[in-house]
């Protein structure tokens, strides 16, 4: 009896560290997408990648909302509930603002086919990559040094994505002479930009967590 006590005040690690890295690996998948999305010239087929994006940002809906589900259930959690919270929120948001951008490409019907939008979706997948290490490292924080080189990568790229952003709002006022294009394209810049600060997000989270528990 004593044993079954035991267990039902036992964390569920396996079930909070299986959900984060299936919403750590979804945020890859749509990262993924969006760089093949600003590489495709036809509007059709960027259309049915927007359609693969939006599913992949539902699969992440329900993973995250499963999170707060075991939140709400387990009284004792592997770290801190209010991390738990925030690590969900803010993974939760990479995947809202991917989704955007993704969105605006189609509905302001802008041809994504320039340097700007190419390294803005490179950087924001090589960011999301380095996401999905830190995460799976949280799972027993046996090797400190992946998660802290992930999250000096994470904030490198944060750096370099505003470099792009700034380049890329500098030549769209050099070179483009349709003001209703700078304003979509410098739209969606911003979007592309706000992603990387997310994962910037991540970072600090996750750095929260291992400084109080490895």
């Amino acid at each position: 009896m004593g044993n079954s006590i035991l267990k039902f005040f036992l964390p569920k690690d396996k079930v909070f560290f299986q959900l984060f890295e299936n919403v750590s690996e979804t945020v890859v998948h749509m990262a993924e997408k969006l760089a093949e999305l600003v590489h495709e010239k036809d509007f059709s087929r960027r259309d049915q990648l927007i359609k693969q994006i939006e599913d992949l940002e539902h699969f992440n809906d329900d993973h995250t909302h499963r999170i707060f589900t075991e939140l709400g259930r387990n009284f004792i959690t592997p770290f801190d509930r209010e991390d738990i919270h925030y690590l969900a929120t803010a993974l939760d948001d990479i995947c809202d603002y991917i989704h955007s951008s993704a969105k605006k490409i189609n509905f302001y019907r802008v041809n994504p086919d320039n340097i700007t939008f190419h390294k803005m979706a490179e950087l924001i997948l090589n960011s999301c990559n380095e996401v999905h290490k830190a995460v799976i490292e949280l799972r027993d924080m046996k090797n400190l040094r992946k998660i802290t080189d992930a999250m000096v990568a994470i904030n490198s790229i944060e750096n370099l994505a505003d470099d792009v952003f700034d380049q890329g709002i500098e030549e769209l006022f050099e070179n483009e002479p349709d003001a209703k294009e700078v304003i979509k394209k410098k739209e969606i810049y911003q979007v592309m930009e706000i992603v990387t600060d997310k994962c910037e997000d991540v970072a600090n989270v996750i750095e929260s967590i291992i400084i109080k528990y490895a």
